[in-house]
């Protein structure tokens, strides 16, 4: 068994030299240290005003609401006030020690209002400069108010910016605390850079759950709002396709009857003349060649499971069987007719029949236990329709919908260039009023 030789390539002259993950890995994360916390370090980005639509802010009135919004600038400065009385408090060496150990303590947090990320280098800078305000007993190398001020700096820029931020300035702040102890930790009673690291990560780490909920929050606010624009566009498609196959079933079944009328006329009439045959035959060739063209356009919207109903579709005549029906379901109805009743078009009586059942049937889910009214008012220039329920008044409680039905309501009277208006009355209950515009007929001469 003979081993094959190994041949090593080298690249060729001009050839780049590939890279180790390695070193991809570090030279990623050191543009993103450069991008997060060097690149416009110190850019002015004020803290925006809190929102006060919250669920204990909406309840404020007057100047309580007006000036909630300044809640968080608030609480950063009332921060930055404790930290400077903390950084005082322990500053060793008179006036001037004191004035700087507040200045420094309070000067970074009240700089996170404006510029985040340049406040954590001056909070990062002026921690050693605190530092050399104390003597050999004090905490080495966060002083009491160079402790306080850098965690609440911490804290409010990683609320700021982002969880990636707040990473590099634990790791940048740990490499500090562990330089200055390795160096000049001996010269010190005590350190407090690993309490200091547990307490900022405890803090940090709160700070990116919240920012993951947040995420998740956006998130799902987005998607319910994509998931009910969607569900809305489908509800208006279905409804949208019911409604052209039933304009499909009124339209064949006359369509039908004109081409059979046509193609029987001839024989009703003795010996016609070769004209009216042929213009008879004309009617009937243009009849069956809409029809025809009717159910290929409007075949596509159909199901393959659908089948035409072979009962006639239901008109306004069908009301009185649909109120029994509604009543039978606990629902008491009364309904109310004005005006010269009349026949018309086949589309609007199954409109209106349509939407005074869907109407109904909102008042069943959502209203159980109340009584309705239906009125129903043929007028000169169309037909007005008025579906009023009132309160739900029993047990039963109401069915939650998804908005279809009134969807489908509207959808009907806008293709028939109709009005329609939905609103709640005075007692609780609901109303629904429809305007179905007729067309006027002429009379054939």
């Amino acid at each position: 068994m003979t081993e094959m030789p190994q041949t090593q390539t080298t690249p060729k002259q001009g050839q780049a030299t590939p890279r180790s993950p390695e070193f991809r890995l570090a030279a990623d994360a050191l543009r993103g240290l450069r991008q997060d916390l060097f690149h416009d370090a110190f850019a002015y980005r004020p803290l925006p005003r809190m929102s006060v639509d919250g669920p204990i802010t909406r309840h404020l009135r007057g100047s309580l609401r007006q000036n909630a919004v300044w809640t968080p600038h608030a609480v950063v400065a009332f921060c930055g006030l404790l930290a400077a009385v903390i950084g005082a408090a322990g500053a060793k060496g008179g006036g001037m020690a004191e004035l700087l150990s507040l200045a420094f303590a309070l000067g970074p947090i009240l700089l996170t209002l404006i510029r985040p990320v340049g406040a954590f280098w001056l909070s990062f800078v002026s921690a050693p400069i605190t530092a050399t305000f104390g003597n050999s007993w004090s905490d080495w190398p966060w002083p009491a108010g160079a402790f306080a001020c850098h965690l609440v700096v911490l804290a409010v820029v990683a609320l700021r910016t982002r969880p990636r931020v707040a990473a590099w300035m634990w790791v940048l702040t740990a490499a500090y605390g562990i330089f200055s102890e390795t160096l000049f930790g001996s010269r010190h009673y005590a350190s407090n850079t690993a309490p200091f690291l547990v307490f900022s990560a405890m803090i940090l780490l709160g700070v990116t759950v919240i920012h993951i909920r947040r995420s998740a929050a956006r998130e799902v606010t987005a998607q319910q709002t994509v998931t009910a624009h969607e569900r809305s566009k489908r509800t208006l498609l279905e409804e949208r396709t019911t409604i052209a196959r039933e304009l499909h079933d009124v339209v064949a079944h006359h369509m039908s009857v004109v081409a059979i009328q046509a193609e029987a006329a001839p024989y009703r009439v003795e010996n016609p003349p070769p004209e009216l045959e042929q213009a008879f035959a004309t009617i009937r060739e243009n009849a069956v060649a809409a029809l025809t063209e009717l159910r290929r356009v409007l075949g596509v919207v159909r199901a393959e499971d659908y089948e035409a109903p072979d009962a006639p579709q239901p008109t306004l005549a069908d009301i009185d069987a649909l109120l029994a029906n509604v009543r039978e379901a606990g629902l008491t109805v009364e309904k109310v007719v004005t005006g010269a009743v009349r026949e018309l078009p086949q589309g609007i009586e199954l409109s209106a029949y349509r939407i005074v059942q869907e109407a109904l049937s909102n008042s069943l889910r959502h209203a159980p236990g109340a009584t309705a009214r239906v009125e129903i008012g043929y007028v000169l220039g169309g037909l007005g329709l008025r579906i009023v329920n009132g309160p739900a008044t029993g047990l039963i409680k109401p069915s939650p919908g998804a908005g279809h039905g009134i969807t489908g309501m509207r959808e009907r009277v806008t293709m028939l260039n109709g009005e329609m208006t939905t609103e709640e009355t005075d007692d609780g209950g609901y109303e629904v009023t429809v305007f179905l515009p007729v067309p006027p007929t002429e009379d054939p001469v």
